[in-house]
């Protein structure tokens, strides 16, 4: 099916990492120009930009540092599309009461404070019609206890960064459109210990399909929002890719 990507310049954050490389290579496979983006595996954006070919170029950045994410921009080229994938959940359960305001800072800032730069970098050189594509999580949707930093800065994404950074993108660009996808479990470098047959047995438990996302599965939804032809008409939306969990059990049983 035709998405009109093809030649399209796609700048996608997080690259490096599982669900980032997995939407470099779906937009490359549209025919777009992928913009690698890394902040610590250098060595693995080079390798995702020599798979992809086609001139893929590679920008390193902390996207928490407003100076080095302007200068990514510089260093980018015009784009069309902007997949904000970048994040970090921290993996250690803390109740709030025992949090610290350290970490609850850190978490927000790879997260929101992150995505804020992105967003504000990429509709500020935007030119024409263009497509910004946010990465939230289930989290932000019901919560995940020991988690609340990492909910609460995917809540924000997800809500009012969201359905005020698709208002204010018409303002550049009548056609701009700006949508989510919030996934759930997904096997990835970030999460990969926490994946194991019996952890998917318990935490599937809240989902229709028990089974926890490939990163593939969240690609593929960011390369449909970010197309003209299949999306043209959405905006402000977020799609769930998280095998219709709930915030309830569903499954009594783990088996």
């Amino acid at each position: 099916m035709e998405t009109g990507l093809a030649g399209k310049r796609v700048l996608v954050t997080g690259a490096s990492g599982g669900i980032g490389s997995a939407c470099a290579r779906a937009f490359a496979a549209e025919g777009a120009e992928v913009v690698v983006h890394y902040r610590r595996g250098r060595e693995r954006a080079d390798q995702l930009a020599a798979e992809l070919g086609g001139g893929a170029a590679v920008v390193g950045a902390d996207l928490t540092r407003e100076e080095e994410v302007d200068s990514m921009f510089a260093a980018a080229g015009n784009l069309d599309v902007c997949a904000a994938v970048a994040g970090a959940w921290p993996s250690e359960d803390v109740p709030v009461w025992e949090l610290p305001l350290e970490r609850w800072r850190a978490t927000l800032d790879a997260n929101l404070t992150a995505t804020f730069l992105t967003a504000r970098g990429f509709l500020g050189q935007l030119e024409g019609d263009g497509a910004l594509i946010l990465v939230g999580s289930t989290a932000g949707i019901v919560g995940e206890a020991g988690h609340a930093d990492y909910a609460a800065a995917k809540s924000a994404i997800l809500g009012g960064l969201l359905l005020s950074l698709k208002n204010e993108a018409v303002r550049k660009s009548p056609l701009a459109r700006v949508n989510a996808v919030a996934p759930g479990w997904t096997e990835s470098p970030m999460t990969r210990r926490h994946v194991s047959a019996e952890q998917v047995r318990r935490i599937s438990r809240t989902m229709a399909l028990r089974k926890v996302a490939q990163p593939q599965d969240v690609a593929n939804q960011v390369v449909v929002l970010a197309s003209p032809v299949l999306s043209g008409h959405v905006t402000g939306q977020v799609v769930t890719v998280a095998g219709g969990m709930e915030g309830r059990v569903i499954h009594e049983t783990w088996k």
